[in-house]
Formats: C-alpha cells, sequence, structure tokens
C-alpha cells in the first residue's frame, strides 16, 4: 500500500511539473497498456506473458543476488542492470511494468483508458513474483531459506 500510495504521489509531482510547459497534454503519461495502448501496439496475450516472465526473472536475480552464498555488496549492481534490461526489452511491448505501484500510480493521469488495463499490470507481476520465487525456492536454492535472502 506503501508502494501504490508513493507511486501515486511521485505521479502526482511529475504531472504538476510537467503540466508547467505551455501546451503539454499527459496523454498516456508512461501509463502500461496493451492492444491500442501498448507502444508497440501488442495483444493483451503478450502483454501478459512478458510482464509475467520479466517479472519472474527479476525476482530471480534478486533473491540470486542478496543469498547468503554470495559475496555481498553486489546486489545494487546486478538489480540494477536487470531492471535495465527489463525496461530496454519491454518498453514497446507494455512501457514496463513489473511493479503494480508503477502501474498504479501513472495510470489515474493519463489522458487513456489506462486504469480500464491496471488489472493486467497487477495480476502479471503478482503471478510472475510467485513464479520466480518457486523456481528460486525448488530448482535453483532448494536448500537455502527465503528468510536467508530477506524474503
Amino acid at each position: 500500500m506503501a508502494q501504490v500510495i508513493g507511486a501515486f504521489a511521485a505521479a502526482g509531482i511529475l504531472f504538476v511539473i510537467a503540466s508547467g510547459q505551455p501546451g503539454w497534454t499527459p496523454g498516456g503519461f508512461a501509463s502500461n497498456g496493451f492492444g491500442d495502448l501498448s507502444p508497440g501496439g501488442y495483444s493483451m496475450q503478450a502483454a501478459l506473458l512478458i510482464e509475467v516472465v520479466l517479472t519472474a526473472g527479476f525476482l530471480i536475480v534478486i533473491l540470486g543476488s542478496t543469498s547468503s552464498k554470495v559475496p555481498g555488496g553486489f546486489a545494487p549492481i546486478a538489480i540494477g542492470l536487470a531492471l535495465t534490461l527489463i525496461h530496454l526489452i519491454s518498453i514497446p511491448v507494455t512501457n514496463t511494468s513489473v511493479n503494480p505501484a508503477r502501474s498504479t500510480g501513472v495510470a489515474f493521469y493519463a489522458e487513456t483508458a489506462a486504469v480500464g488495463q491496471l488489472w493486467l499490470f497487477w495480476l502479471a507481476p503478482l503471478a510472475g513474483g510467485a513464479i520466480g520465487a518457486a523456481i528460486w525456492r525448488y530448482l535453483l536454492a532448494p536448500g537455502e531459506s527465503l528468510e536467508a535472502v530477506g524474503g
């Protein structure tokens, strides 16, 4: 809930700043979407799949880089680079979510039907997170508890 409130507040600040330029209109305001709201016109199925897969992969990177079995201090680099790659891959498809709060914050400021598509950008990251956690726990680190990696 705190992330959603923070994202909404941050989007509001950006909206006020951006609207200070004469002639500016919010348009999609970097909101997520599929179909007509996708930057590349990608389908709902494509949006769902990319968001689930990339969120699962991101969680695996987070869990792996914060594991007690890896050298400390490098997690921010791995996580930051993974998130950069995720954005490079999926901005053309959905404008990249992988976080429901990020999607919710800007959707309410967009001049599109982004709010009506928020369900996908809540469902996909939650499903991707669950899949990533299961892959980590049962395939990649079956003996390591999630508590050891901050989970």
